[in-house]
């Protein structure tokens, strides 16, 4: 699921160009020029964070969570739900829902600015609420930030032929891509240096 979130945050990325150098602008200046990203970075990384939720927003790895059952009778947006019933929740409508979400088929990081995934907390569900939510959501938080912070900090990146990359999901439970992600990269040069100096 990992891998599957970072290739739709390259590929949203690869086609808001500025929003990719932002970001890697955010590392030069945290970070520097002069060592690679480590764990011990993250705190400063807000807009890769938020690069990361925004992508977890517009295509989450599990876009139906995990089934709950109803614990007693109750109503859901208006349907009487008896006891013992099983419910899916569509994250991905969720997360898309104009009624919720300014914009909602936009990729635009910076909703998340200032720590607004909290004031979200009830419509950003990319890892299921309650007793039912992923254990694992922090460990896959902290690698996909250091993943995706690492690929931006050693390469600059463009899209095949400068042609947008197509945002068509796939079939299957992870919601890939419908195409596979091709893209060009280029080491920086600073990065170089400093992979041929460890």
């Amino acid at each position: 699921m990992i891998s599957s979130t970072l290739e739709w945050a390259l590929a949203s990325l690869l086609n808001n160009q500025n929003i990719l150098n932002e970001a890697q602008l955010e590392i030069d200046s945290r970070i520097g020029r002069d060592r690679l990203v480590d764990e011990s970075d993250l705190e400063k990384l807000a807009f890769i964070q938020n690069i990361i939720n925004e992508t977890l927003r517009l295509f989450p790895a599990g876009p139906l969570l995990v089934p709950h059952a109803s614990s007693k009778d109750c109503t859901i947006a208006g349907y009487q739900v008896p006891k013992g019933t099983m419910v899916l929740i569509n994250a991905w409508t969720i997360h898309r829902d104009p009624n919720l979400w300014d914009d909602p088929l936009d990729f635009k990081p910076k909703r998340f600015e200032g720590g607004k995934v909290n004031e979200h907390r009830t419509c950003f569900i990319p890892f299921g609420v309650g007793r039912r939510s992923c254990p694992g959501s922090s460990l896959a938080n902290r690698a996909m930030t250091i993943i995706l912070a690492s690929l931006l900090q050693c390469f600059d990146w463009e899209t095949n032929g400068g042609v947008n990359v197509e945002l068509i999901e796939g079939f299957g439970l992870a919601m890939p891509m419908a195409t596979p992600l091709v893209a060009m990269c280029k080491p920086r040069q600073d990065i170089v240096n400093v992979v041929l100096n460890l």
